[in-house]
């Protein structure tokens, strides 16, 4: 009769207790790089920003930064005081290279480049960037 109580005891405890029981409704799938949200997201990462950020710079320096977890070449997107910029992307198999050059005409001002990079899933889409200081 003990034991019975015991072993119900236990069961109750084991399943009414949060940290004793796995929820599986809740777990987002087996391996892959998922979030933990069950979409199987792989964010968009922007890194490697050159020059630095808030760097002194000449007009028409070029500037570089990775670009890793995008959705391919066609999804990256920088732009300078909100006009576009010509870059060149090169596929380095784990990240992209991207490398571009500020307007010439941009003097004594601070600019952002900004970065937006798509993801396969929208919600994983990148969106920064960094500061520089031009001078002249």
């Amino acid at each position: 009769m003990h034991a019975r109580l015991f072993a119900a005891a236990l069961l109750t405890i084991g399943f009414g207790n949060p940290a004793w029981s796995q929820s599986t409704p809740s777990h987002g799938g087996h391996g892959g790089a998922g979030g933990g949200d069950g979409s199987g997201c792989l964010n968009a990462k922007i890194s490697r920003y050159m020059p630095e950020h808030l760097a002194t710079v000449k007009p028409g320096s070029e500037f570089s930064f990775a670009v890793s977890g995008s959705n391919g070449p066609g999804q990256i997107h920088v732009s300078i005081k909100q006009q576009p910029v010509a870059v060149q992307i090169e596929d380095k198999d784990t990240f992209y290279l991207v490398k571009g050059k500020l307007p010439d005409d941009l003097k004594n001002t601070v600019v952002r480049i900004s970065v937006k990079a798509k993801a396969k899933v929208s919600k994983c889409d990148a969106d920064g960037g960094w500061l520089l200081k031009v001078s002249e």
